[in-house]
């Protein structure tokens, strides 16, 4: 398989439904994409350098077929607003948890979490190992209540009728359907802890964790 070959198999990964906007996004003509492709010429150095830049195309890939077709790159801080906010908040110390970006600390640009609503510190032990203090989690709203996912973890905000709970935890199905189950990972935090649907002010899934020596 030629370079030029490969080069039609990463426009496929990367989903672009023409070749004109694929030319338009690496700020080339389409007649020369058109070339490179039908092998006519080559994938000259500073196209090769922008699928690199722009895509995080993996070059030695490209050109001799070693490797993956992209590289894998981890979350970087963001000073232009791209990707999700990170707010350095501790859940307890909030009565609600507003996610607002002019309110952000930063932003993380990290593609498999870009669908977030946020990133937060974790603290506390209740859900080691889990998720242990000092690790940053990526979370997304959920606004039907009815529609969990058993066992995960979420982040759990309540009212008043809650004591005003603050916390992460599990998420169980209770045997009545408008009660819920929260439970800590950690074996050590014994108890579950059953709360009111009507209760929550706010829930929040966990897409996943990053450790901040990564950003």
């Amino acid at each position: 398989m030629t370079e030029n070959q490969r080069l039609k198999i990463i426009i496929e990964r990367l989903n672009f439904k023409t070749q004109k906007e694929f030319a338009a996004s690496l700020n080339i003509k389409e007649g020369t994409l058109s070339d490179v492709l039908r092998g006519r010429i080559g994938i000259s150095t500073a196209i090769k350098d922008r699928l690199f830049l722009k895509f995080n195309v993996n070059i030695e890939w490209l050109e001799k077929g070693i490797g993956e077709p992209f590289l894998k790159k981890g979350p970087v801080i963001s000073e232009t607003k791209e990707g999700v906010p990170y707010f350095d908040i501790s859940l307890s110390d909030t009565d609600t948890l507003l996610l607002e970006e002019d309110k952000a600390d930063y932003f993380v640009n990290y593609k498999p979490f870009n669908d977030c609503t946020a990133y937060l510190p974790v603290y506390g032990d209740s859900m080691y190992p889990k998720y242990a203090s000092g690790e940053i989690i990526a979370v997304r709203e959920v606004t039907n209540l009815e529609v969990l996912q058993w066992g995960e973890a979420y982040v759990v905000m309540a009212n008043e009728k809650s004591n005003h709970l603050r916390s992460i935890k599990l998420i169980f199905e209770h045997s009545n359907k408008d009660k819920l189950i929260l439970r800590s990972s950690n074996p050590n935090f014994k108890g579950d802890t059953i709360i009111d649907k009507t209760s929550i002010t706010a829930l929040y899934i966990i897409k996943g964790k990053i450790t901040r020596n990564l950003i």
